[in-house]
């Protein structure tokens, strides 16, 4: 029977659509997001439809620019990466500034994925929301065990909320939302200003500038600080695996183990090992460190991933340098 087969494949075929996820990844052009989309094109998953948004799409900060981007893209899945990011001196002299549109930002998104029933959001936190003081390693459980430190203080409450929202919609709403505390994370698309920028991508510029100029290499700081760094293609991939995966409302980090700490000189070794930068590097020490350590746990990503592997710092740091230097005098492929 022609029509019954006619009607079944029309059947199987809105069945497949029905399933068909489409996953909006807000902050898509950024560090992690550009390395989501990397992963994402070597899966060629069939029955996911990714878009990566960025700022060009949606001011986030404003509640109708937000929702005409949901209505626009009808997301069942939103991976939220888009906030208001810099490093500790764009952190200490812009509070107010970090606070306020990152509580805008997370607000409308929360509110356009409850409105409109979307099955699965995945925040994207940080390893510097913790308290200042507390004791290491940190885990999942101690968000909200006091301060953060000063310095961060705008972003880092801004962020915690995230938190604390995730738990109130599921509590009052039944919202699958939840949220991943990656470490330091590092990689090709990184934003690589020379002020505003993350140690990595900061240490990687100016390392190229002063090999370019054959000046010594001065990293600021004592170089004593302890850090987990973690790759941004190693990140995406477990991004992904929570966006498919995780259930909990309750955060998970998303780090290498406590092993594998390593000193700010430490980096700016592999940074000049990278470059081939042959000549002096020595250390700015009226510059300020920031926290000494935050060593977190990942305990929990290792009870559900126990045989994740990570790349390797050394290696991962030859991927960044070369993507760098090979795209430095293009215009507008590298954030400096």
């Amino acid at each position: 029977n022609i029509g019954a087969r006619h009607r079944t494949r029309a059947r199987a075929s809105r069945s497949v659509a029905m399933t068909k996820k489409v996953v909006l990844v807000t902050g898509g052009s950024g560090l992690v997001g550009s390395a989501i989309r990397e992963v994402i094109a070597g899966e060629r998953p069939e029955n996911e439809e990714w878009i990566f948004a960025s700022s060009k799409d949606a001011d986030l900060c404003d509640p109708a620019s937000t929702a005409a981007m949901f209505e626009k893209y009808k997301p069942t899945h939103v991976i939220h990466l888009a906030a208001q990011v810099g490093g500790l001196f764009a952190n200490m002299k812009y509070k107010v500034e970090f606070w306020r549109n990152n509580i805008a930002m997370n607000d409308n998104i929360f509110q356009e994925c409850h409105k409109r029933g979307v099955e699965k959001l995945v925040s994207c936190l940080s390893t510097c929301i913790f308290p200042d003081k507390t004791t290491f390693p940190i885990d999942e459980t101690m968000i909200h065990d006091g301060p953060p430190h000063f310095s961060n203080e705008g972003y880092a409450y801004a962020k915690r909320m995230v938190d604390v929202q995730n738990r109130m919609y599921k509590a009052q709403h039944g919202c699958n939302f939840t949220a991943v505390i990656p470490t330091n994370i590092f990689g090709k698309h990184d934003n690589f200003h020379l002020d505003n920028s993350h140690v990595i991508p900061g240490l990687i510029h100016r390392g190229y500038l002063c090999k370019q100029k054959g000046e010594p290499f001065t990293i600021w700081g004592s170089g004593t600080p302890l850090r987990q760094f973690i790759y941004s293609n190693d990140l995406a991939r477990l991004m992904i695996w929570t966006m498919r995966e995780y259930q909990e409302a309750d955060p998970i980090i998303l780090s290498v183990g406590e092993e594998d700490e390593i000193s700010i000189a430490d980096v700016a070794r592999s940074v000049a090992k990278a470059l081939d930068f042959q000549g002096e590097v020595n250390f700015d020490t009226t510059k300020a460190d920031g926290q000494f350590k935050k060593t977190a746990n990942n305990a929990k990503l290792r009870k559900y991933l126990p045989d994740f592997k990570f790349t390797p710092f050394d290696e991962a740091m030859a991927s960044t340098v070369k993507w760098f230097m090979e795209n430095y005098e293009t215009p507008g492929a590298v954030r400096k």
